[in-house]
C-alpha cells in the first residue's frame, strides 16, 4: 500500500488552533446598549401641561418613552391621556406637606390625607410614592429632620400596606456637612430600608461633590429609582440648589456626567425604573428630553 500525504494548509491549521483555544477560553462579557424602560418626569414639561397636556404626552411618546412620573394632583386629569397614549405612571410624587403636617405651606386640599394620597396613586397602577422635596422650613435644625424621617417610617408602612412603596427624592442639601452628620446619613440610619427607599437624582449628588457611581454602589439596597440629566464640568459644588443656574442644567450626553458608568451601577443594584428630568432646558423641553433619549439609547454599558 502506497501512503500518500495531505498536503500542508498553514492557513487551515490556524484556524483550527483558533477555534480550539477560543473553546477553551471562559465566554468574555459582551457590551450591549442600554434597553431599560426609559420615562420622562413631568416636571420637565411643566409649562405646557395645562393647555397642551395631550400634545406633549404624544410627543413623548412618540420620541419612545413609555413611562412617567407624575405628581399627585395632575393624576386625575391625565389618566385618560396616558391611558391613551399607553404610557404607564410607576411613581408619583405626593406633597410633602402630608408626611411633615405643614398643611398650609403645602397648600393641601381639605381632607387630603396621606393614606387617602396613596390609595389614589393606587387607583392609577402607581407602585412608587415619592415625598420631593423637603422645604428649608421643615428642615431647620437636626432634631426637625430626625422628626421628619421618623414620620417617613410612619408613612413608609402606611404605603407598604396599602400596597405602594415608598421612596425619598435627594437633592443637594442632605449631602452638606461631615460624613456622619449630613442629612443624608441621618435619613439613612434612621428610616427603615424595607420602608423608605431612594430616588437617586445624580444631578444633585453630583452637584452636591459627590460620585453618583459611587453612592449608587455603596447604597444599591436601598435606591429603587433613578433620575437622569447632565450637568457641565465646570458646575461648582452647592448644596443650596438655588444657586444652580438654568444652564447648569443640560440633556443627557451634553454635560460631564459618566452615563454609561453610571447606568452599569444601577443595573447592578437592579434599579426599577429611569426617569429623565431636566429642570430647566434652553428651548422646547420636548426637544431636551429627545436629546436624552437619543442618548440614552445610543449608549453602550
Amino acid at each position: 500500500m502506497m501512503f500518500t500525504a495531505m498536503p500542508y494548509n498553514r492557513r487551515s491549521f490556524f484556524r483550527t488552533l483558533s477555534a480550539s483555544v477560543a473553546a477553551a477560553l471562559p465566554a468574555m462579557p459582551q457590551s450591549q446598549r442600554f434597553r431599560k424602560p426609559l420615562g420622562v418626569q413631568l416636571y420637565t414639561v411643566r409649562a405646557k401641561r395645562p393647555k397642551a397636556a395631550d400634545t406633549t404626552l404624544k410627543r413623548i411618546q412618540d420620541i419612545g418613552y413609555t413611562e412617567v412620573e407624575a405628581v399627585r394632583g395632575d393624576l386625575a386629569m391625565l389618566a385618560p391621556i396616558l391611558k391613551k397614549y399607553d404610557l404607564a405612571v410607576p411613581s408619583v410624587h405626593i406633597e410633602t406637606g402630608l408626611v411633615t403636617g405643614n398643611r398650609q405651606e403645602w397648600n393641601l386640599p381639605a381632607g387630603l390625607t396621606w393614606e387617602s394620597a396613596v390609595d389614589e396613586a393606587k387607583s392609577h397602577g402607581v407602585e412608587f410614592v415619592v415625598i420631593p422635596c423637603v422645604r428649608p422650613s421643615e428642615r431647620r435644625t437636626a432634631d426637625e429632620w430626625r422628626a421628619f424621617c421618623d414620620r417617613l417610617n410612619r408613612s413608609g408602612e402606611a404605603a407598604r400596606k396599602a400596597g405602594a412603596s415608598l421612596c425619598y427624592h435627594n437633592h443637594a442639601f442632605e449631602f452638606a456637612g461631615q460624613p456622619g452628620e449630613r442629612l443624608i446619613d441621618i435619613l439613612l440610619d434612621r428610616t427603615d430600608p424595607s420602608l423608605v427607599g431612594l430616588e437617586l437624582d445624580v444631578f444633585w449628588i453630583s452637584a452636591a461633590g459627590l460620585d453618583p457611581v459611587e453612592f449608587l454602589s455603596r447604597q444599591a439596597a436601598r435606591i429603587r429609582l433613578l433620575h437622569l440629566k447632565d450637568k457641565p464640568k465646570n458646575m461648582p459644588v452647592i448644596f443650596d440648589e438655588s444657586k444652580a443656574k438654568p444652564s447648569d442644567f443640560k440633556e443627557v450626553g451634553n454635560g460631564s456626567l459618566d452615563f454609561p458608568a453610571i447606568l452599569r451601577a444601577a443595573e447592578k443594584a437592579g434599579i426599577a425604573h429611569y426617569f429623565v428630568e431636566q429642570d430647566h432646558t434652553p428651548g422646547d423641553p420636548v426637544d431636551s428630553l429627545r436629546v436624552s433619549y437619543q442618548h440614552l439609547r445610543a449608549l453602550t454599558i
